[in-house]
């Protein structure tokens, strides 16, 4: 499996089938510091409808169409606040499987999980999961969530750096910190692109490919 983390929550994953898909596709201009998404993909999923995660015309098609086995799909409806969508609606969890590769994207998830929910992304071989707070789950959180779920690599998301991000989320750090007193997850500075993930328990740390 390939990631590429192109910024803010927007993924670009490449299953070893050759199935891309591209996860919550960011509008040019809403996110600070980023430039347009500009990827190609086989299918686009956003987790709702705000600006920032949900672009279906910056993303395009391959030139030659996929003709390996049909991929899995599943969404889990979520919300985006922790008052059952009051504040700032729906959310999409969004669930990729191809050939026994599964592939999680949480969206802008703001609540708790179900027994249920946990069950049906737990030991996913790719979590990718906010951890900026205000709009989502902060750091605390996004860390008890991945310790429900154990996935085998978990990428943060939807954090503020120097460089990008709205002001009024944290950035990873916090996050990072508590695994690595846990250390039973290798943390890996793993850059732009991942062309495989680590056979171990990870946090991939990705810096965003369309920065400013």
């Amino acid at each position: 499996m390939e990631v590429v983390f192109v910024g803010h929550a927007c993924f670009l994953v490449k299953f070893d089938t050759g199935y891309s898909v591209c996860f919550d596709p960011y509008k040019e201009g809403s996110v600070p510091g980023l430039t347009a998404t500009n990827v190609v993909a086989n299918e686009v999923y956003c987790s709702h409808s705000h600006n920032d995660h949900c672009d279906f015309q910056s993303v395009s098609s391959p030139d030659l169409p996929y003709r390996g086995p049909e991929p899995s799909v599943e969404v889990i409806k979520t919300f985006h606040d922790d008052v059952q969508g009051a504040a700032r609606g729906r959310n999409n969890i969004t669930i990729v499987k191809v050939r026994g590769e599964k592939a999680v994207h949480m969206g802008d998830i703001g609540c708790d999980l179900t027994e249920e929910q946990i069950d049906r992304i737990r030991g996913c071989d790719l979590l990718m999961i906010p951890v900026g707070g205000f709009y989502t789950i902060n750091c605390r959180q996004a860390y008890a969530m991945v310790r429900q779920v154990e996935p085998k690599a978990v990428v943060p998301m939807h954090y503020r750096d120097k460089n990008f991000g709205y002001d009024v989320i944290s950035g990873r750090d916090e996050f990072v910190e508590l695994f690595k007193r846990d250390g039973d997850r290798q943390i890996i500075n793993a850059g732009r692109q991942i062309d495989k993930l680590p056979e171990g328990k990870s946090v991939l740390l990705m810096e965003p490919l369309r920065i400013l």
